[in-house]
């Protein structure tokens, strides 16, 4: 088995300490709901650093000593838990300098550190190579955090999931639970050890099993060179009028997806779909428009024929007219200007939809689903976007069409394992703190920590918005009875949960009565072979947080 160790003594990157102008900003990630006190922030810039900075964690421990005071990674800076940023995070480790993309002439692969961003590595697999990632749209997420979760994007329907490229993957581990370990893991390594490894990293989540430096890809599909983005809403004040019309939309947006999928779409429509990514933005309606984003590949001599007769068959029963999408919608900027599709180059069109919105406070939630959506379900969904009580333009359901390419593996191929949805949900509320609740003159975290008024409008809207969409099964979209295939009749149109938008409240018996618990509901039949791998590579459970993958033994 291909290893390499080193001990404590190497350089362990710059370290940001309590009292240093950097550590505020090095102590919080993009939610600002969550700001952890480490004793450091160790910001690294290349794999030995990484080994030098666990080596050290780990020697200010013994080995039968907890480690009450966990050692994080982060990469973007995304999580949407306090994963990273938790009140037990004893040091962070900042991957963000180690950032390259680029082509691994030994390896025959397509390489990418762990700091780097969607949008760096957009530029820099696509401008010197014309391939790129099937990767997601928001620019500052890290590869980190992102590929080891899945990861999807716009071009995902079409080509795939991020990790159906992943080749091999460099992780520094703490097998022995007291020193690091650089291991490559690749994914024809002879070892099933090595190959559980790589096969962890393919939707497992981060922070589970190490701390991850670099992934290699083989096979990186070429984008199209030319795509159509296309922009549109509806105002929320005429479709509040009449519940019916906004139903429509929703639900044939959903069949629109389910058919495909099942093959049973209509005449009109038959074709391939499967260049076409879509974006519903269901928002509150103090936002005052919902709207629809949608980019298909531009070189297709139907493409706009195929877009037209998308948005004429969801609309058909709408009659509302369609008027600019002028608004700011979740983490995507105003797009008033795409209401007429518009033909851009796919970069410049991935550069249009590169938003990530302001750094506030957030909470989250998703679902996968395998078919449309149940009467039952829309009637939820308009009652919670248009109640009273509760105003925010900044809170709203983003429901992503999915299947496509995504599908076409098995559920065991990679950790990801559901593999026959059709539409991928994320719930998403944002706030900032605005009050001066402790009276020092200002509005920042700490007037968030004496005045949970603050954020509890925000927490319970979005929690009984999820509670009352899945109220028939627990409150938490199910897993599917395993086994289920395009043309059959599921006994639940909804099949778990995305790790990459994790939330703890799937583990509170208040949001979750169906049984299932968290790690089913991400990982489904996969968990097992999920905590193999993590009893063989970190049986001390040095790399955790509040729903990470646990050893046999504990």
């Amino acid at each position: 088995m291909a290893v390499s160790l080193t001990r404590a003594g190497t350089e362990c990157g710059t370290e940001v300490v309590p009292g240093d102008p950097r550590y505020e900003a090095l102590r919080r990630g993009f939610n600002q709901r969550f700001i952890a006190t480490p004793d450091y922030v160790s910001v690294v810039s290349s794999t030995s650093e990484v080994v030098a900075a666990l080596n050290k964690y780990l020697a200010g421990h013994r080995s039968d000593e907890s480690l009450h005071r966990r050692i994080t990674v982060r990469s973007g800076g995304h999580c949407y838990e306090n994963f990273v940023c938790g009140d037990d995070v004893g040091v962070i480790l900042d991957l963000g300098q180690m950032d390259r993309a680029y082509l691994d002439q030994e390896m025959g692969a397509y390489c990418v550190e762990a700091g780097a961003n969607n949008w760096h590595v957009a530029t820099h697999l696509y401008a010197p190579f014309g391939v790129a990632l099937p990767s997601g749209s928001c620019y500052s997420v890290g590869a980190g955090g992102h590929v080891t979760g899945g990861g999807y994007g716009l071009l995902s329907r079409q080509h795939g999931l991020t990790v159906d490229y992943l080749y091999a993957v460099e992780v520094v581990v703490v097998r022995d639970g007291q020193h690091a370990e650089v291991v490559i893991a690749r994914r024809d390594s002879p070892e099933r050890e090595l190959r559980n490894l790589w096969w962890a990293h393919t939707g497992g989540g981060g922070g589970n099993f190490g701390v991850v430096t670099r992934f290699w890809f083989k096979g990186l599909p070429k984008p199209p060179s030319e795509v159509l983005l296309h922009a549109v809403a509806w105002p929320w004040e005429k479709l509040k009028k009449h519940p019916e019309r906004f139903k429509s939309l929703v639900r044939n947006y959903g069949l629109f997806f389910e058919h495909e999928n099942t093959q049973e779409l209509p005449k009109s429509l038959r074709g391939d779909y499967s260049d076409m990514f879509t974006l519903l933005k269901l928002t509150q309606r103090a936002n005052g428009k919902v709207g629809l984003i949608t980019q298909l590949d531009a070189t297709r001599p139907d493409s706009v024929e195929r877009l037209t007769a998308f948005l004429k068959w969801i609309t058909k029963d709408l009659r509302i007219d369609p008027t600019p999408l002028d608004r700011r919608m979740g983490e995507h900027a105003p797009m008033g200007g795409l209401q007429v599709p518009t033909r851009l180059p796919w970069l410049t069109a991935t550069q249009t939809l590169n938003g990530s919105g302001d750094n506030q406070c957030g909470k989250y939630k998703s679902a996968y689903m395998t078919r449309g959506f149940t009467e039952p379900m829309l009637n939820a969904i308009f009652r919670h976007l248009t109640r009273d009580g509760y105003e925010n333009p900044q809170a709203l359901l983003q429901v992503d069409s999915y299947g496509g390419a995504i599908n076409l593996p098995e559920s065991d191929d990679t950790a990801v394992y559901q593999r026959s949805s059709v539409l991928k949900l994320q719930y998403q509320t944002y706030w900032s703190w605005q009050k001066d609740s402790n009276k020092d003159g200002v509005a920042d975290h700490h007037d968030a920590e004496v005045d949970a008024s603050i954020a509890a409008p925000h927490l319970r809207w979005i929690r009984e918005f999820y509670r009352d969409v899945y109220k028939d099964t627990g409150g938490v979209p199910i897993l599917s009875p395993a086994g289920t295939t395009a043309g059959a009749t599921p006994k639940t149109v909804t099949d778990g949960c995305y790790i990459n938008y994790p939330d703890t409240d799937l583990d509170d018996p208040e949001w979750n009565r169906s049984g299932q618990p968290s790690h089913l509901l991400y990982y489904g039949d996969n968990y097992g072979r999920l905590q193999e791998t993590k009893e063989y590579w970190d049986p001390r459970n040095v790399f955790r947080n509040a729903q990470s993958v646990q050893p046999f033994t504990h």
